[in-house]
């Protein structure tokens, strides 16, 4: 049984009790049988509120993301449905009389979805809605019965690394979607492709953002602050490395901070009007927290904002924080840390600035701003 924490004061929300393989198991025999019903179906009172209070709780971030995120998985639905009368087949003429080539898709089978704690709705939604997912709630489970379609279409089944493992292995799965660190999706697509599976990978992300000489710095620090701070740096579009051209790079930095310190005056429960940053998800990521400012400060990294965990409130709380000083190859600023810790660094040049961008292991988002609209094509 593992309990839910409230991770803004942590208090228990609730125990869930964990799958087993042998739980595992039963969800895809159930899913096989539903997938023959589904897979002849056509895909022709939105609680947002509710919904996004619920994440909230769970995960910490402020409910404006919490609600954004439900109505992510509703755009997604409205997606999905449409998607279904969109997707093209070909008619292929054959050099044979009287015959030709026909291309047409047909439904999958079971898929697996194994999603991440920091969008709980969104990572789980977008593969379930587009490929017959395996991995829901009851609530949904409920509807589909109620309208004559088998629940276990919907299976959720929560357990431990071994239900992983056990799903990247099973040949039933046909294709397996994962989301989480760079680490663990090289596991899982080396077990996928060991029995020729398919797999969809959404791995870590070290996110960089640009700053050339001529951008318009409010921009740059109105992007750069929300990118850096939301959902408390627990994203993985979060931005990580900030690098700035010398000419602003002062004038960057000193910006941000003020931001900053703005950002920290709203700090609070996650579920109350005007809070803009909240807890960390658990007291692994403050652990983590600490041990990457250890990091950056050993290795030369100077403290130009935050750096430490806010002992004096009750829950997983820790200061948004700007680290200057360190080489842009540096260990811990080419490793991702889910933490609000953005590394500002200083390039002589655009073109520098880009192979430093490029350098990381991890993909995900970049961003660059400037005023000269060429400069988007280099």
């Amino acid at each position: 049984v593992v309990t839910s924490i409230c991770p803004s004061n942590n208090k228990p929300i609730a125990q869930v009790k964990t799958a087993s393989v042998a739980d595992l198991e039963r969800c895809i025999q159930s899913s096989e049988k539903a997938w023959q019903v589904w897979a002849d179906l056509t895909a022709p009172a939105r609680e947002n509120r509710s919904l996004g209070k619920l994440i909230s709780m769970e995960m910490g971030k402020i409910v404006p993301e919490g609600i954004g995120e439900v109505q992510e998985f509703v755009d997604i639905c409205d997606y999905a449905c449409g998607l279904s009368r969109m997707i093209p087949g070909k008619y292929i003429p054959s050099e044979r009389p009287g015959h030709a080539l026909i291309e047409s898709w047909n439904p999958l089978g079971v898929i697996g979805v194994i999603s991440a704690f920091n969008f709980p709705r969104h990572l789980e939604g977008r593969p379930f809605h587009t490929l017959t997912s395996v991995a829901t709630n009851r609530i949904v489970t409920d509807v589909l019965e109620k309208n004559g379609i088998p629940g276990a279409v919907c299976s959720l089944c929560q357990g431990d690394a071994d239900v992983g493992q056990k799903m990247a292995e099973d040949r039933r799965i046909k294709l397996l979607s994962f989301t989480g660190s760079t680490e663990v999706g090289r596991k899982v697509a080396l077990t996928v492709q060991g029995r020729f599976g398919k797999h969809l990978l959404e791995l870590g992300g070290n996110n960089a953002l640009i700053v050339d000489k001529d951008a318009n710095l409010d921009m740059v620090v109105t992007s750069a602050t929300f990118a850096c701070v939301g959902t408390a740096g627990q994203r993985c579009t979060t931005l990580r490395r900030l690098i700035a051209h010398e000419d602003v790079y002062d004038e960057v930095l000193r910006r941000l901070v003020k931001a900053y310190e703005t950002v920290i005056k709203r700090i609070g429960d996650p579920l109350e009007d005007g809070t803009l940053y909240g807890p960390l998800h658990s007291k692994n990521g403050i652990e983590a927290y600490k041990k990457t400012i250890a990091d950056a400060v050993a290795a030369g990294g100077k403290i130009e904002y935050g750096g430490k965990v806010m002992e004096d409130r009750v829950g997983n709380y820790v200061e948004p924080t700007i680290i200057s000083g360190l080489p842009h190859d540096s260990p811990v600023v080419l490793r991702e840390t889910f933490a609000p810790i953005v590394y500002i660094l200083k390039t002589k040049s655009l073109e520098e600035g880009i192979q430093w961008n490029n350098e990381v292991e991890q993909g995900l988002s970049s961003s660059l701003f400037t005023s000269d609209i060429g400069k988007l094509f280099k």
